[in-house]
């Protein structure tokens, strides 16, 4: 039985209890008050009674009215504004689509949350000025065109722009969604892929408080403002963080969810409440909630409620109920929701059915979203906060424009005349029903009007207008290749076996002692530093908490012991790829958004890289995000014991999909050592636009000490590594990561046992090779009457005798994407099919990788070209021992 319904056995003491509460809270306040409760439960407790507990409140608002911060400003400006604002948007999106039919837009989403916007832009967002970099505010995907609409009043986008809403080819259009690459002065942050937007905001909030912490900027009351559905919610990303906020009380973080109830298709709960469902969530997460539920026409109702009648009823109620009382209208309301019970139906017996359907949600009420924005500014306590704020989706369009209807979200434009008017005459805009038919016009009041005066004034003191980034930083001075932190691994390793891991692991650690940079260098590990020796870091730099130390490690007495530090320089994420991928990017972005280049490595499983946070990697580039992803254990059959799960032999190829990601795939430290120092110039000193992905392995092996390093060679993607000498023929061998020590040995194979030569080229990455030669063929078609250039890889190949045999131990894709410009016949050798557990030699003879099946693709090479005979194949494949009907790798 629920104590809402056990009999109450002696209604004198609990009234006595009750008033003896409220005496206290009248006297003596809540924080004497909550005391006394905690005390009162600990008591409870301790005889093993649990004490009754729930993460949710009742369905009304959290800051009751009398605890409401009162609203500054002009309030029939502030409306007046906000209806500027939707009408612009409707008319941008709805001319948009007229003159280029299912060019598309939302309406729906940003006529729910104009108000939520509204009142952060005239009172809480705060632009950058002076020493103070602003704050950072992700808007939610589908409301872009409202904050267009927005800019075009403050002056910021022009009529053509306007005009220009999701036709972006020709130049100066307006982007679909928030994008910073195709906007770079004005979107902050990409949002539109879903889920996105509050992972990242989480950790931006995080790692403003880590250069806070480590003395690198201080951070002031910045705060973070995500805006997300509802609906949104249910996307793993959104919820999959929250705990991090609420454990390094990232009081800078503030999350509103615009509960509209709906999502793309229909009711996001239609039977239940998905607002309880997220008030328990982050209650439970260790969050403030704040909810918005009713606006300020239903105080007097709640005033009425002595018996608390109606509050039982809106408990009642489901979400799919809360939609049909908006979109059928107030008699329908009065029915079905106040007429369940006499006392309700009693308190609105005095109102008409538009009365009653003007009850507003809290969402669309000014003055109860000021008071929870002002709250969890000034009064975070110390943890994150969330506001959910109940709206109707699609608010304003009115029934025939969709408002509250489940199709709601997929309206592109209002074609119908008398939709516009209603629309037109509900927020009072001055435009003809001849214009409205014609043309369906922006209007835009005077410079000297009311109206602009005091939206600048209001931007003017909050330091100017938003979105708007920052793309420009002040250049960093890199190391140099002589300098110690390079040098030392261009010289060999002098017969010891060492790993590219390794190599890198050094750079990192000469980095991070460099008087220039150190301090901006990030090392980023998602709960793997020991598997790629970067444990040595947690004694020399400390792992970043909020906290510190508040334990004795048990290792303490080793060298290497775990140290946590509040100023602690290295960010150990824990078991989230998501999470520490968004660390890095919050990293990697804080150039443009706090004025402050980083150096952000993020190392990790490669596998575990682009293939599960491809999304986010995307996102990067969108943001042109500048650091180092460091994929670990790189490669089909390096990674010999993880198996299937663990194993990647592709991940170069999803790197290829982001147009600004440069990928390598280095075999020697000295190649790590040059395209390092190569990212660092480029990104940090010249600006380039772009960001690296470095594979690295863990396989031992005897670093080489090249007279003369190529350094532009490596970085073009292709060299001469030697050469081996033969009388019988001669081919040309092309390998990256630990598969170009394979390559090799086949060279020598080859030469000893067949008298074959080669030349053997290390292909440090075949993704830098397709692109420049793809832009080579680019001009040459647009400039057919000048002298066409020639691509790296053609002109390295170009003249030397034999075929051209390329191994990885990545798919065979991933080198077959040059043939179009190897200027011989191509074979390509590589591990298509699923990883599994074994020794990396069994698995690089079941991927026919190895040393053997290179010499024999060589040999097969020269026999098919007629230079040697092929019986010679057959007796190669019969002396290594290669059954010719082994399994296909791609099928078992």
């Amino acid at each position: 039985m629920s104590l809402e319904t056990r009999e109450d056995l002696d209604p004198v003491e609990t009234q006595e209890w009750l008033d003896s509460l409220e005496s206290v809270l009248d006297r003596e306040g809540e924080d004497r008050a909550r005391y006394l409760m905690t005390r009162l439960a600990d008591r409870y407790r301790r005889d093993g009674m649990q004490v009754p507990f729930s993460v949710t409140t009742p369905h009304r608002n959290t800051i009751p009215v009398h605890r409401e911060a009162p609203m500054p400003g002009d309030m029939f400006m502030e409306r007046r504004i906000r209806s500027l604002v939707r009408w612009n948007m409707a008319a941008m999106v709805t001319r948009a689509n007229k003159a280029n039919k299912g060019i598309g837009g939302h309406l729906a989403s940003f006529m729910s949350s104009a108000t939520l916007y509204d009142v952060g832009f005239n009172h809480f967002f705060r632009a950058a000025h002076g020493d103070f970099q602003g704050d950072l505010v992700f808007i939610q995907g589908h409301s872009s065109p409202g904050v267009y609409a927005r800019s075009y009043l403050e002056g910021r986008l022009t009529e053509d722009q306007m005009d220009k809403f999701r036709q972006e080819v020709d130049g100066d259009g307006l982007s679909s969604y928030p994008h910073p690459w195709l906007m770079p002065d004005y979107w902050q942050l990409p949002t539109v892929s879903m889920g996105l937007g509050p992972i990242m905001a989480i950790y931006q909030a995080h790692v403003m408080k880590y250069l806070d912490q480590r003395g690198l900027q201080p951070m002031h009351d910045r705060k973070v403002w995500a805006f997300l559905g509802d609906g949104e919610c249910d996307e793993p990303e959104t919820l999959g963080a929250i705990h991090l906020a609420s454990r390094e009380k990232l009081d800078n973080l503030n999350f509103v969810i615009n509960c509209n109830l709906q999502r793309l298709d229909g009711p996001v709960r239609g039977n239940s409440r998905i607002m309880d469902e997220l008030e328990g969530v982050f209650r439970g997460a260790g969050w403030n909630v704040i909810k918005v539920v009713w606006g300020r026409l239903w105080d007097p109702l709640f005033e009425k409620d002595k018996k608390g009648i109606l509050q039982k009823r809106m408990d009642e109620a489901v979400d799919g109920e809360y939609q049909n009382y908006k979109a059928n209208g107030g008699a329908y309301t009065r029915e079905h929701f106040f007429g369940k019970y006499s006392e309700t139906a009693e308190m609105v017996q005095d109102m008409t059915d538009e009365d009653i359907w003007k009850l507003n949600r809290g969402g669309h009420d000014p003055f109860k979203i000021y008071a929870a924005y002002h709250e969890a500014f000034h009064n975070a306590n110390g943890r994150p906060t969330v506001i959910l704020a109940h709206t109707v989706k699609g608010y304003g369009l009115g029934a025939a424009g969709g408002e509250a209807d489940n199709e709601a979200h997929q309206v592109k434009s209002i074609d119908d005349p008398e939709v516009l008017k209603d629309f037109r005459d509900r927020f009072g805009i001055p435009v003809t029903d001849e214009q409205i038919e014609s043309e369906m016009p922006y209007y835009k009041p005077e410079d000297d009007s009311p109206e602009m005066k005091y939206m600048h004034l209001q931007r003017e003191r909050l330091g100017g207008y938003l979105p708007a980034r920052n793309p420009d930083f002040e250049a960093l001075e890199i190391p140099s290749l002589e300098d110690k932190t390079f040098a030392s691994q261009m010289k060999g390793s002098n017969g010891r076996e060492v790993s590219t891991t390794m190599a890198f692991v050094r750079i990192l650690s000469g980095l991070v002692k460099d008087k220039q940079v150190g301090k901006r260098v990030v090392p980023i590990v998602p709960d793997e530093a020991r598997t790629f020796g970067m444990e040595g870091m947690f004694r020399q730099l400390g792992i970043y908490t909020s906290e510190g130390q508040k334990y004795e490690p048990h290792d303490k007495g080793q060298l290497m012991f775990y140290r946590e530090d509040k100023a602690g320089q290295v960010l150990e994420e824990g078991i989230t790829e998501a999470g520490a991928m968004s660390s890095w990017i919050a990293a990697a972005t804080s150039y443009s958004n706090h004025g402050l280049p980083l150096l952000p490595f993020y190392i990790y499983y490669s596998m575990f890289g682009f293939q599960r946070i491809g999304d986010l990697a995307w996102a990067a580039g969108d943001m042109q995000a500048r650091g180092f992803l460091i994929g670990g254990t790189a490669g089909r059959t390096t990674l010999n014991g993880e198996g299937l799960q663990h194993q990647d032999g592709h991940s170069h190829l999803q790197a290829s999909m982001i147009p600004n990601c440069r990928s390598y795939d280095p075999t020697y430290a000295h190649e790590v050592a040059v395209i390092v120092q190569d990212g660092l110039k480029r990104m940090y000193a010249d600006k380039e636009n772009c960001f690296y992905y470095l594979t690295v392995m863990n396989e031992n092996y005897e670093q080489p000490a090249l007279e003369e390093v190529p350094t532009e060679d490596i970085i073009k993607g292709m060299y001469l590594l030697r050469e081996t000498q033969g009388d019988k023929g001669r081919v040309q061998l092309m390998g990256c990561g630990t598969i170009l020590i394979e390559v090799e040995a086949a060279a020598e194979l080859l030469a000893e046992e067949w008298g074959i030569g080669a030349d053997i080229w290390s292909v440090t990455s075949f993704n830098e090779l397709r692109r420049e030669a793809l832009e080579v063929d680019r001009q040459a078609f647009l400039k057919p009457a000048e002298e066409p250039g020639k691509p790296h890889v053609t002109a390295c190949l170009e003249g030397r005798q034999g075929p051209a045999i390329a191994s990885t131990d990545y798919m065979k894709l991933f080198a077959d994407q040059v043939r179009a410009w190897v200027p011989t016949d191509y074979h390509v050798l590589g591990t298509d099919g699923y990883g599994r557990s074994d020794t990396r030699e069994k698995l690089r003879h079941f991927f026919e990788v190895n040393r053997y099946f290179v010499t024999v693709a060589a040999l097969k090479a020269l026999a098919d070209r007629g230079e040697i005979e092929r019986k010679v194949v057959a007796e190669a494949i019969e002396k290594y021992g290669i059954d010719p009907n082994k399994p296909n790798p791609l099928e078992v």
